[in-house]
């Protein structure tokens, strides 16, 4: 059974996270998605393309993407490449403290190249990406001309 993970599942947005794949045929050839939809609904989708080592695990920290989105070792690769369905429109996250980024991963067999919503994923999950931690609290400022916010650890 096809299985991806991400570890941890839920971080803060500048934080590294490991993502894995396991029980695929040794040298078998993947597809690794990721996508999110932002605030307005606008979606932003990153590819990569594996191929699975002897033990039939993919690794993006330790194996070269084939193509895609990009190539060669990025770990966090899926994440930095995400690119928007609509020509022109910027990843940007307005509610920072209310509601994180969920990214869905997923994992297809061979070369997937366009999204089929026939095409279902071998193995799929969800990561939340945090921009403001636990207890953080925000303190609108308002001094004459100067609009802005105060980030106070806990």
């Amino acid at each position: 059974m096809v299985e991806v993970t991400v570890t941890p599942q839920s971080s803060l947005a500048d934080r590294p996270v490991q993502i894995q794949v396991r029980g695929l045929s040794p040298s078998q050839l993947v597809t690794l998605r990721a996508w999110l939809k932002d605030e307005q609904g606008e979606c932003f989708q990153s590819r990569a393309f594996f191929r699975a080592d002897g033990a039939g695990e993919v690794d993006p920290g330790l194996h070269a993407a084939l193509g895609g989105s990009y190539s060669g070792v990025w770990p966090m690769g899926l994440l930095w490449f995400l690119q928007p369905d609509t020509l022109f429109r910027r990843l940007v996250k307005r509610d920072v403290a209310g509601s994180p980024f969920r990214v869905r991963l997923e994992v297809f067999d061979g070369v997937c190249l366009g999204a089929d919503p026939r095409e279902q994923p071998l193995a799929s999950c969800e990561a939340e990406r945090w921009y403001v931690g636990p207890g953080v609290q925000r303190v609108p400022v308002r001094e004459g001309r100067v609009r802005g916010a105060l980030f106070l650890p806990p």
